[in-house]
């Protein structure tokens, strides 16, 4: 994946993000249902963000970005930008 496609990606989830949370507020969907979706939505989003940044970093030192690799959905969450 190159840096436009995860951009991409990035945004179509946060577009997913506004739709859970407009869902719930018309009430097309429960609350729990809601959060589950959401923190799916929100571990890929961090994922992402941590490829971009690996893409970027590789790229800036002189190697080869396509060598960048998703990591655990836990070894990302809550890293700080």
């Amino acid at each position: 994946m190159d840096q436009q496609e995860i951009l991409s990606r990035i945004s179509a989830m946060v577009d997913d993000e506004k739709q859970l949370r407009a869902s719930l507020a018309d009430g097309t969907i429960d609350t729990a249902t809601e959060r589950e979706r959401l923190a799916a939505v929100e571990r890929a989003l961090d994922q992402c963000w941590d490829l971009l940044r690996q893409r970027r970093a590789k790229a800036e030192f002189g190697e080869n970005p396509d060598e960048a690799r998703v990591r655990p959905s836990g070894q990302v969450e809550g890293y700080q930008s």
